[in-house]
């Protein structure tokens, strides 16, 4: 029987976040159900609110797809932290949340009168977290950067590209997606469970560098045991073969293919129809592809060549050889059938931009319905409504800041 509450209702966080980690990470929070109030001003933006791709092309503070999908379910309000009274109104605020969230620089809290000890004095059980780069102690943590540094900083950047080129990195910054969110908002979790069972809140001082460093455990342990330095190596494997991005038919269409071991090989062979070539002893084994592996990609390439991708993965998959479509953002959000199946994607409506694409959370619960509960907030629009509801000003006292541009 699905539960109409949702699993985090209740829970109330101050989220100071901007751009990619932080935001999403409390984006996760509100999308289960906590009343995440984002805190921005006109005068220092999100800056993923000026970062395209803009709704019709065009630009607006509240025209962000990327700002949109890392900020939904969320309440926006606008303070001046700068303000002399803004301090006493997010005291105010903080009095009445259970988590306090930011990925400034180490520091910068601290300057707003928003540290951990500040908080703490407000509210004794909160839950604190600060989601700098490099942490709040050591000889870099006044280091600032985004997820290209914490990539190049960590060594995944090394390792991506070709053989004899330079770092490549991963097209995105990987970091601000999936480790780093993922390992915050757990932190989060286990901090609330102990205050549910002791009545205790607490700091957490996350380094946004650390979680990346879980992602290159084979690269160091291949250092540390063998005393080999991993090189770039694009789709090359170190040992399996076939590895790699094969052509298909039509323009810039392609399949990935993986051979662990020798029945895959086998299968594979069998979907090509056994041709001469692929019975050659020269492939029969792992060690013998992987040592001709680029002659063998040359020849995979040219039967591949002249495949419907999706219909070879479809039979790459039922003979048991991992396979897939490499496909682009037009198949992903429109044409992928088990994304559909799962209801991943989803359309809610936004007050300027209309009805916009949103990802759906990753997993599924059994009692509970979880999705993004609304869009993105425009900035500034639950201002009025979170001074007012929340923390019991009244309209003229509200107009009042307003006039002293506090609500800015």
């Amino acid at each position: 029987m699905t539960e109409k509450r949702l699993p985090l209702a209740g829970l109330r966080v101050a989220d100071f976040c901007w751009i990619g980690a932080g935001s999403y990470t409390t984006k996760i929070f509100g999308d289960l159900g906590a009343d995440v109030i984002k805190i921005e001003s006109s005068t220092r933006l999100d800056s993923l609110r000026m970062a395209g791709p803009y709704k019709d092309s065009k630009p607006g503070v509240n025209r962000s797809g990327y700002f949109a999908d890392r900020n939904t379910s969320k309440r926006g309000i606008t303070v001046d932290m700068k303000h002399p009274k803004a301090l006493g109104l997010i005291r105010k605020l903080i009095a009445q949340s259970d988590i306090v969230a930011n990925n400034f620089a180490a520091g910068v809290m601290e300057k707003f009168g928003l540290g951990y000890e500040d908080c703490k004095r407000i509210r004794p059980d909160i839950l604190y977290i600060g989601m700098s780069m490099q942490g709040s102690q050591g000889p870099q943590r006044d280091f600032r950067g985004t997820g290209s540094s914490i990539a190049a900083l960590t060594g995944i950047q090394d390792l991506s590209g070709l053989p004899g080129n330079v770092p490549a990195g991963t097209g995105t910054n990987y970091p601000d997606h999936l480790p780093n969110p993922c390992h915050a908002a757990f932190a989060l979790l286990a901090a609330l469970r102990h205050r549910r069972r002791t009545g205790q809140g607490q700091c957490i001082d996350f380094a946004q560098t650390e979680p990346m460093l879980s992602l290159m455990g084979p690269t160091f342990l291949d250092l540390t045991v063998n005393g080999r330095l991993q090189q770039r190596r694009g789709n090359d494997h170190p040992w399996m073969a076939p590895h790699g991005v094969y052509p298909c038919v039509g323009s810039d269409r392609w399949i990935a293919i993986t051979v662990a071991t020798d029945v895959q090989w086998a299968a594979l062979v069998g979907v090509m129809g056994s041709p001469a070539w692929a019975l050659e002893a020269r492939w029969q084994t792992l060690p013998q592809r992987h040592r001709e592996r680029q002659a063998l990609d040359a020849l995979l390439a040219a039967w591949t060549a002249g495949q419907d991708r999706y219909d070879l993965m479809r039979r790459l998959q039922a003979a048991g050889v991992p396979a897939g479509a490499v496909q682009d953002a037009h198949d992903v959000t429109r044409e992928d059938p088990q994304l559909a199946h799962r209801g991943h994607w989803i359309r809610m409506p936004h007050a300027e931009m209309g009805e916009s694409i949103y990802n759906n959370l990753p997993f599924r619960l059994s009692r509970h319905t979880v999705q993004p509960q609304r869009g993105a907030p425009l900035l500034g629009e639950h201002t009025r409504e979170v001074l007012g509801s929340l923390l019991g000003l009244t309209e003229s006292e509200i107009d009042a800041l307003q006039a002293e541009d506090l609500l800015k």
